[in-house]
């Protein structure tokens, strides 16, 4: 085993050091040190067209991806693995009065044992094999470990048989521009020195599945996910006079008491069942008060995938719009005869249909309906409302769909579905071709390998199960499914793209061997030293050197 533990353990800490938020100007600041540590290897003082530090394209902000790359002399060989992670991290407001140690993990840990702590957190600290701090868990000791590796082999050519990329990577906790822009750099370099990228090991954190998990997880591929969005009208009255209109929020609660939580729209596949869907945002559309129901509401939902595709996710959330239309009406009809019956008015049949529409179907209906003049008016919509800087592409694809409803010639109420946000696609390893085969077969021999000299159960499984940026280096969906997302999405071709012909151009299997701890993205966040100091470079290398043997 390679003896790493404090080394890796200084290189987090000087990585943990530089505050780099995500869209913040220290996701520059850390891109710039990374730089600055990697040109320091006497390697790349000798080799300095192998170390790159890279602006990403089609970014509002300005930040940098840092690439670099070791050639092997052990014997000559094109196979090549990629070191992937994130430089950025989530903010630090939930440190509170501690904010200014959150990113100084050893006046951190001294000030947290003058803090009153939860339990567990306290016996952590108290034992000395755990390390806090902003980012030390997600995900810097993971690129502390690649860092290692990548500095050990630059000193160690000769025991490399193949080639070893680094890519570390800014904006994974939002937008996901680093990876996209890596992709071309990449693949040029692919061009240029022959690389035959074999497999890419992410390094992103790991933790318990639940309580009382002593499991250290290894995972092949990741979890996919999409936004799916609903855009609710309704039909407008005076709340002295409700029952003569309908309330659009009324149907986004009975949708969200549909799809929230919902069992049956868990995407489960290989034995693995990811989180339910759950509403990440439901508002209405109105700008102030008024005594005036609103015009329209919106709602959007995290949703996890394995197997099934943006098209099918699309087809599965119209029927349960359908269901919760359906619904919404007939307790509305219920209650209006009960307070019918109450009062002693008299009872007329309400109006309202249920009606529910994907985005491109409107967008069909509305192009028949007035043709090139609707096209022109929503290019120049699109154009304007970039200038709008504060909303996101979220909120832009709901100004864009409330736009082109006020062309519809029908409104009576309506739901209507598309995409609001970047999609994560879902990444399957599992051995369906040769590459995918010695990977797999690598793994489990490093786990093997490892295992006597860790006192914890090392798991390999299938799925990664949050967000993280292997989603977009192979592609498991065919182009029917991406045709679908992106149809679907309002925000295409303006505020949001995404070269997915990138993607299938890489094409390269990834696994995850991450950092074990605690409380991410919370301020206790921890690493446990042993496995993610120690095991985590170790393994990382028997991998490599059994893919590139």
């Amino acid at each position: 085993m390679l003896a790493c533990r404090e080394e890796v353990l200084r290189l987090t800490d000087e990585l943990v050091n530089v505050e780099s938020v995500v869209n913040t100007a220290g996701e520059i600041r850390m891109a710039d040190r990374l730089h600055q540590i990697i040109a320091s290897f006497p390697y790349f003082g000798q080799h300095p067209d192998q170390l790159i530090k890279t602006r990403t394209v089609n970014d509002e902000r300005e930040r940098y991806n840092v690439l670099a790359f070791v050639k092997g002399t052990k014997a000559q060989s094109s196979k090549t693995v990629i070191l992937m992670g994130h430089m950025d991290t989530v903010g630090i407001e939930d440190y509170a009065h501690l904010r200014e140690k959150a990113c100084d993990p050893r006046q951190l840990m001294l000030a947290l044992c003058e803090e009153p702590l939860p339990q567990l957190v306290k016996e952590h600290l108290d034992s000395g094999e755990w390390h806090f701090g902003r980012g030390v868990l997600d995900m810097k000791s993971g690129v502390a470990s690649h860092l290692y590796l990548l500095k050990y082999y630059s000193e160690h050519p000769e025991e490399l048989a193949g080639n070893l990329v680094l890519l570390a990577e800014c904006d994974e906790e939002d937008g996901s521009h680093g990876v996209l822009s890596a992709l071309k750099e990449l693949k040029k370099w692919r061009e240029q020195h022959g690389f035959d990228y074999v497999a890419l090991i992410n390094s992103d954190f790991v933790s318990a599945d639940c309580e009382g998990d002593e499991n250290r997880y290894i995972y092949k591929g990741t979890i996919g996910k999409l936004l799916p969005s609903f855009f609710i009208t309704g039909a407008e009255t005076h709340v002295g006079s409700c029952f003569e209109g309908l309330d659009p929020n009324f149907i986004a609660a009975e949708l969200t008491r549909r799809i929230s939580y919902n069992p049956d729209l868990v995407d489960d596949a290989l034995g693995e069942f990811p989180a339910p869907p759950v509403s990440l945002k439901q508002m209405d559309l109105k700008p102030s008060y008024t005594v005036q129901t609103a015009l329209a509401a919106y709602v959007y939902y995290n949703f996890f995938i394995l197997s099934w595709s943006p098209k099918e996710v699309l087809a599965k959330l119209k029927e349960q719009a359908v269901i919760a239309f359906d619904s919404a009406l007939q307790t509305l009809r219920d209650r209006y005869r009960q307070y019918c019956e109450r009062s002693g008015a008299a009872i007329r049949e309400l109006p309202w249909k249920t009606r529910v529409l994907i985005y491109e179907e409107m967008q069909d209906m509305l192009v028949k309906e007035h043709g090139e003049r609707f096209v022109r008016h929503m290019q120049a919509f699109k154009a304007k409302l970039l200038e709008d800087k504060s909303l996101d592409t979220r909120m832009f694809a709901a100004r864009v769909v409330e736009e082109a409803w006020n062309w519809m010639r029908d409104k009576s109420p309506a739901i209507i579905l598309f995409y609001s946000s970047l999609y994560s696609p879902r990444v399957e390893v599992t051995g369906k071709d040769e590459r995918e085969r010695q990977l797999l077969d690598a793994l489990e021999q490093a786990i093997a390998a490892l295992q006597p000299h860790y006192r914890h159960p090392i798991v390999a499984k299938n799925f990664f199960p949050h967000i993280s940026d292997m989603s977009f280096v192979a592609l498991s969906d065919d182009e029917e499914g991406i045709r679908a997302l992106c149809d679907n999405n309002p925000a295409w071709g303006t505020k949001h793209y995404v070269e997915y012909q990138d993607i299938r151009d890489l094409n390269v299997p990834a696994i995850n061997i991450g950092p074990y701890g605690f409380d991410a993205h919370k301020k206790y966040e921890r690493m446990e030293v042993a496995y993610s100091a120690e095991m985590v470079p170790n393994l990382t290398n028997e991998v490599i050197r059994r893919l590139l043997k």
